[in-house]
Protein backbone atom coordinates (compact mmCIF):
# COMPACT_ATOMS: atom_id res chain seq x y z
CA UNK A 1 0.00 0.00 0.00
CA UNK A 2 1.38 3.60 -0.60
CA UNK A 3 0.93 6.47 1.72
CA UNK A 4 -2.20 7.63 0.52
CA UNK A 5 -4.01 4.24 0.77
CA UNK A 6 -2.35 3.67 4.30
CA UNK A 7 -4.60 7.26 5.06
CA UNK A 8 -7.81 6.29 3.52
CA UNK A 9 -7.69 2.78 5.55
CA UNK A 10 -6.15 3.90 8.60
CA UNK A 11 -8.66 2.23 10.76
CA UNK A 12 -8.65 -1.16 9.68
CA UNK A 13 -5.29 -0.62 9.45
CA UNK A 14 -4.98 -0.30 13.10
CA UNK A 15 -5.58 -3.45 15.01
CA UNK A 16 -2.74 -4.95 12.79
CA UNK A 17 -0.33 -1.80 13.59
CA UNK A 18 -1.39 -2.65 17.69
CA UNK A 19 -1.09 -6.47 16.92
CA UNK A 20 2.78 -5.57 15.43
CA UNK A 21 4.05 -2.70 17.63
CA UNK A 22 2.01 -3.90 20.68
CA UNK A 23 4.35 -0.98 22.31
CA UNK A 24 2.28 1.66 20.84
CA UNK A 25 -0.06 2.84 22.91
CA UNK A 26 -4.02 3.36 21.44
CA UNK A 27 -3.30 7.42 21.10
CA UNK A 28 0.21 6.92 19.50
CA UNK A 29 -1.49 4.67 16.90
CA UNK A 30 -4.66 7.07 16.64
CA UNK A 31 -2.01 10.25 16.21
CA UNK A 32 0.00 8.90 13.53
CA UNK A 33 -3.32 8.11 11.36
CA UNK A 34 -1.31 7.15 8.25
CA UNK A 35 1.45 9.73 8.74
CA UNK A 36 4.46 7.21 8.31
CA UNK A 37 6.99 9.58 9.91
CA UNK A 38 5.65 10.22 12.97
CA UNK A 39 4.81 5.87 12.92
CA UNK A 40 8.35 5.65 12.42
CA UNK A 41 9.07 7.83 15.48
CA UNK A 42 7.13 6.19 17.68
CA UNK A 43 8.35 2.26 16.69
CA UNK A 44 11.71 4.29 16.52
CA UNK A 45 11.62 5.62 20.49
CA UNK A 46 9.57 2.19 21.65
CA UNK A 47 11.62 -0.44 19.98
CA UNK A 48 15.47 1.54 20.92
CA UNK A 49 15.52 1.13 17.01
CA UNK A 50 17.70 3.40 14.91
CA UNK A 51 15.48 5.32 12.67
CA UNK A 52 16.75 3.95 9.43
CA UNK A 53 15.63 0.58 10.92
CA UNK A 54 12.28 1.43 11.98
CA UNK A 55 11.77 2.87 8.66
CA UNK A 56 12.39 0.05 7.01
CA UNK A 57 10.59 -1.88 9.44
CA UNK A 58 7.78 0.35 8.76
CA UNK A 59 7.95 0.51 5.22
CA UNK A 60 8.11 -3.22 4.90
CA UNK A 61 4.75 -3.81 6.97
CA UNK A 62 2.61 -1.23 4.61
CA UNK A 63 4.36 -3.43 1.68
CA UNK A 64 3.08 -6.37 2.88
CA UNK A 65 -0.63 -5.12 3.60
CA UNK A 66 -3.00 -5.70 0.89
Amino acid sequence: MNEEQVKGNWKQITGQIKEKWGKLTDDEVTQAEGRTDYLVGRVQEKYGQAKDEALKEVNEFFKALK
